[in-house]
């Protein structure tokens, strides 16, 4: 190539990154470095002919630096940033990137860090209570750049792509930055426990505890102990040391309350006064102690019609809806079916050691779907298809059959469109039911009792449509 864009020559470029003071790394998809700029030399204490055609994976084992980011990088697929150890000596943040091609295979890593302890030395002399409004500001946005995309740990995701996702973003952003109580709303598997968790790792409390308590878990002779703690003699059976509660556990971080609208009413004052005065009583004990913790609760139930009925206390719940967020279930936010189908299909894979994928009638079922269970039913429905497709290419065949009639209900539509009679419909519906039917049970006697009709009426049918026919083709 002796261009790029903008008419700069390679061998220019090359010039280029040699003169950035960051020193950079590219290697091939194999681990290969095919160049390093002089900055990245020097990190390294060698020179660029030692260095190109050699492994990082070998380099690290030999124990050049540690760790490897471009293997973290490669394992992962998305970017890394990682302070790496140069041979005992020094340190470097280094940042992973990886490019892709047209076909989403990583072709090239780069790696790019500054040596940072010079800066370590220095800082040292500072006044670090100077810096640390300044540090906790940086990493608040940090953490707020992982959240435009995909808002997820290892083992909670929150994925999405449609303008209700980026709203929900930014309303996180915005609530997590201060300390008032959060009320979440929305259906069952929209995902409330994943919110409650982000806001807590947005917030300044990130690095604190983060309890979660289902109230409707809990009998309700257990739930205040279990909230506020007893001190010994509390009750029969207690302790005889006393027990902290949840509050005192979560000191100084955040405490989630799921199912809300579940909390005793006996219980419910206590709850106001924690979050009114910051004080609460621990059974059996004889002064008020105080609380430093953020609550966040949830809930899939209207409280308001609930205050109405008498059974939640009107005050309570105007306390805890100073700061609203709804998540809106999964059928009004069609856009984001297809990352968390990419998402959960590519975690279940390497979770069962598989390599499955889904065919483009599947995933047109799939995205066509209502999902009334929200992104829970989704995520254990791509786990079943990871764990049970007959082939590699998940197909619509695989599908439970609430799919399935879905799928047959748009078909039948589609056919209606193009000009076929209510007949004809009906016809190409009720073949592909039997085919379907059939292809799964194996037999006509199976098959029959599974349709509802006689063994008879169902092999007429069958040669009505050549069904036994093309399945032996």
């Amino acid at each position: 190539m002796n261009n790029i864009p903008g008419q700069i020559e390679a061998k220019y470029l090359l010039k280029i990154l040699d003169t950035i003071s960051s020193g950079i790394n590219i290697c091939d998809a194999d681990g290969t470095i095919i160049w390093v700029n002089l900055a990245g030399c020097k990190i390294l204490n060698k020179s660029r002919e030692e260095l190109i055609g050699r492994n990082v994976y070998l380099l690290n084992k030999e124990g050049a630096f540690t760790p490897c980011v471009i293997e973290m990088t490669a394992q992962a697929r998305r970017p890394v940033t990682a302070v790496q150890e140069i041979t005992g000596r020094h340190k470097v943040t280094v940042s992973g990137e990886v490019i892709m091609d047209e076909q989403d295979n990583p072709v090239y890593f780069v790696a790019h860090g500054d040596d940072i302890s010079n800066w370590m030395e220095h800082v040292s002399t500072i006044q670090l209570e100077d810096l640390r409004p300044v540090l906790s500001r940086y990493l608040l946005e940090l953490n707020k750049m992982s959240t435009r995309f995909i808002l997820f740990n290892e083992e909670q995701p929150l994925v999405g792509q449609s303008k209700v996702h980026s709203l929900l973003v930014d309303i996180l952003e915005r609530v997590a930055s201060v300390a008032s109580t959060v009320l979440i709303t929305g259906e069952t598997g929209v995902g409330k426990s994943l919110v409650a968790k982000r806001i807590h790792d947005l917030s300044e409390r990130r690095n604190q505890p983060f309890l979660h308590l289902n109230c409707a878990a809990i009998p309700d002779s257990l739930l205040e102990s279990e909230l506020f703690g007893y001190h010994k003699g509390a009750f029969t059976g207690a302790n005889s040391t006393g027990k902290s509660g949840l509050v005192k556990l979560a000191e100084k971080g955040t405490l989630f309350l799921d199912e809300i609208s579940e909390l005793p009413l006996h219980l419910q004052p206590k709850l106001l006064q924690l979050l009114q005065d910051k004080t609460y009583m621990p059974l059996g004990g004889s002064h008020i102690e105080k609380a430093d913790v953020r609550i966040i609760v949830a809930t899939n139930r209207e409280i308001e019609d609930m205050v109405k009925e008498g059974k939640f206390r009107a005050d309570l719940y105007y306390r805890l809806h100073i700061l609203p967020v709804e998540i809106p279930p999964l059928r009004e936010r069609k856009e984001d079916i297809f990352p968390l189908l990419h998402f959960y299909l590519q975690k279940y894979n390497q979770m069962h050691g598989r390599t499955r994928t889904l065919s483009t009638q599947t995933i047109d079922a799939l995205q066509r779907y209502q999902w009334p269970g929200n992104v829970r039913e989704l995520e254990n429905t791509v786990e079943r298809l990871v764990i049970m497709a007959k082939e590699e290419e998940i197909s619509i065949h695989d599908l439970p059959k609430r799919f399935l009639f879905a799928h047959a209900e748009k078909e039948a539509l589609d056919f209606l469109k193009n000009g076929n009679t209510l007949s004809e419909v009906l016809e190409d519906v009720e073949k592909r039911i039997i085919e379907q039917a059939f292809k799964e049970h194996k037999s006509t006697r199976k098959t029959a009792k599974v349709l509802g009709i006689t063994q008879t009426s169902l092999i007429r049918r069958l040669g009505k449509y050549h069904i036994r026919n093309e399945m032996n083709r």
